[in-house]
C-alpha cells in the first residue's frame, strides 16, 4: 500500500492494555475496545468528531483498573465499525448504543459521552432510560439547549458555521480525507497545546478509512435535514422529557466548538441530580487535554 492509498480498518486497532473485539447489535457490527473485569459495572465511552474510540484511551485504563468493565466503541460509520449507507439519525444512533448495552449482556450502563457521543448520551438516557444508570457528558450541551443557542446566540452560530459547510456534497469529504480539515478543527477547538503529534496523526488516519469521512458528515447532515421533517420535530418533543439518571456535565472554558455560555441551562432537562463544571484552561477535548483530572472526576461520579 502506498502512502496515498486509504488505510484499512486495521489502522484504528491501536494496541494497549485493552482488548479489541466485535459486537453485533441490531445487525450492526460494532468494533469496541474493552478493559477491566468482565463482571464489573458496565461503562460505555462514546467518542465525538473527528475522532474514534482511541480518544478515550486514558479513561479506558483508569476506569478499568478501578474495577469497571469499560467499553469504548467506534460509533456507526467510524473506525472499524460498519459503515452502512443509512442510519445516521439520532433515533437509530441511540438505538445502536442501547443495543450494544444489551449485546454486552448488561442490564444497564453508565454512559460517558463527548461531543456527538455526548449528544447520543443525552438521547439514549431520554429514549432508553432503563438502560442508563448514570450519565456524564463532556463538551456537549443538552440538544435542546444547543438548539436554543443556535437560534438566539450569534456567537454560537458563528462557532458552528462549519455545519453549513458540511452540508455541501463531496468537498467536505475531500478535506477530511486529506487530513487538512481534521487538523484544523482539532487545533481550533482544543485548548493550549492540543493536539499532540500522535493524536493529530491518528485522527487523520482514522478519517481516511474508506467511507468514514462521508459517514461522519451524515450525522451533521441529518441534524440539519431533521429541522424540516416531522420526524425531527417529534425527536425534539421526545427530548423535552428530560433525563432521570444523575448527570455530571463537564465543559472546557476555552472550548472553541461549543461556547461555555451555550452549556449553561442544560440542567433544565435533568430531572435527577445534576452537576455542571466549566473547567478553566481546557478546550473541547478536555478528556484528552487533562486526562488524569477528568478520569478522577468520572470515578467520583461513578462511585
Amino acid at each position: 500500500m502506498s502512502a496515498s492509498d486509504p488505510p484499512d480498518e486495521q489502522v484504528v486497532l491501536v494496541e494497549g492494555p485493552w482488548t479489541h473485539h466485535e459486537v453485533t447489535a441490531g445487525g450492526l457490527r460494532i468494533h469496541v475496545a474493552e478493559h477491566g473485569p468482565a463482571d464489573g459495572p458496565l461503562v460505555l465511552l462514546l467518542h465525538g468528531f473527528p475522532e474514534f474510540w482511541w480518544s478515550w484511551r486514558h479513561q479506558l485504563v483508569a476506569l478499568g483498573d478501578a474495577g469497571y468493565r469499560v467499553v469504548a466503541p467506534d460509533l456507526r460509520g467510524y473506525g472499524a465499525t460498519d459503515k452502512p449507507p443509512r442510519g445516521y439519525d439520532a433515533y437509530t444512533l441511540a438505538g445502536d448504543v442501547a443495543g450494544l448495552v444489551r449485546a454486552l449482556g448488561a442490564r444497564d450502563a453508565a454512559l460517558v459521552g463527548h461531543d456527538w457521543g455526548g449528544y447520543l448520551a443525552w438521547t439514549v438516557a431520554t429514549l432508553h432510560p432503563r438502560l442508563v444508570r448514570s450519565l456524564a457528558v463532556l463538551g456537549m450541551p443538552h440538544p435542546l439547549r444547543l438548539a436554543q443557542a443556535l437560534r438566539r446566540d450569534a456567537g454560537q452560530l458563528r462557532a458552528s458555521s462549519y455545519i453549513g459547510f458540511f452540508q455541501l456534497p463531496k468537498l467536505p469529504e475531500r478535506r477530511l480525507q486529506s487530513g487538512e480539515l481534521v487538523s484544523t478543527l482539532l487545533h481550533r477547538w482544543g485548548g493550549p497545546g492540543f493536539p499532540d503529534a500522535e493524536t493529530e496523526r491518528r485522527c487523520r488516519e482514522a478519517m481516511r478509512v474508506p467511507a468514514a469521512a462521508h459517514c461522519s458528515l451524515e450525522y451533521y447532515r441529518w441534524s440539519v435535514r431533521s429541522l424540516t421533517r416531522p420526524s425531527g420535530w417529534r425527536f425534539l418533543q421526545l427530548l423535552d422529557q428530560g433525563v432521570q439518571a444523575p448527570v455530571l456535565h463537564l465543559h472546557g472554558a476555552l472550548d472553541g466548538c461549543l461556547r461555555p455560555e451555550t452549556v449553561h441551562g442544560s440542567g433544565a432537562w435533568a430531572r435527577g441530580a445534576y452537576s455542571l463544571e466549566v473547567l478553566d484552561g481546557l478546550g473541547h477535548f478536555l478528556h484528552q487535554e487533562a486526562p488524569d483530572e477528568i478520569s478522577a472526576r468520572l470515578l467520583e461520579h461513578l462511585a
